[in-house]
């Protein structure tokens, strides 16, 4: 029986964090889906679409890997999906309270889907989405951060801009 884990994320954008849980998760798992979530409560720098390419880009064709979006339940999507096993990347502690909450929530709603954590790889434990675009939109170079599409698309958006150092997104 083929292992399938869903993992989700706004990823906006997506960050070289997010790139070492998706390697790494490839290393246990037959099949791993990337499930960006349309979440209306969320107001994204990128669009849905550009967040897929950037995704898409970054990763390559990879024949385990697919890129799907999705909005609403998550362990809903996960059973549409045929996956039994929610992936989650936990940079610190803090991080931890707020998944697992999430993870008890999703077991209660469906106890045949597991949560698995993994944690960041060192090198990413500061890492967030958030992080990279405030730098990106006060003049930063996010090289390094961020797969070398996404920093070229960061500097395209912000180009010209002219910010405050109050910065454009909240904390």
């Amino acid at each position: 029986m083929s292992k399938t884990a869903i993992y989700p994320g706004t990823f906006d954008p997506i960050t070289n964090g997010h790139i070492d849980i998706i390697e790494r998760g490839l290393a246990i798992f037959d099949r791993l889906i990337i499930a960006v979530a349309l979440n209306p409560k969320k107001a994204p720098l990128f669009n849905i679409e550009e967040r897929i390419e950037m995704i898409e880009e970054s990763l390559g064709r990879h024949p385990k890997v697919s890129v799907e979006t999705f909005s609403g339940l998550l362990v809903e999507e996960a059973e549409r999906r045929k996956a039994r096993v929610i992936l989650r990347g936990l940079r610190a502690v803090s991080d931890f309270e707020y998944e697992f909450q999430m993870a008890l929530m999703n077991r209660n709603l469906n106890d045949k889907i597991e949560t698995v954590f993994m944690m960041t790889g060192e090198a990413y434990s500061y890492l967030s989405s958030s992080v990279v675009k405030e730098i990106a939109s006060l003049g930063g170079t996010v090289d390094g951060l961020v797969p070398n599409i996404v920093s070229a698309r960061l500097k395209e958006t912000f180009a010209g801009t002219n910010l405050t150092n109050e910065g454009v997104f909240p904390a």
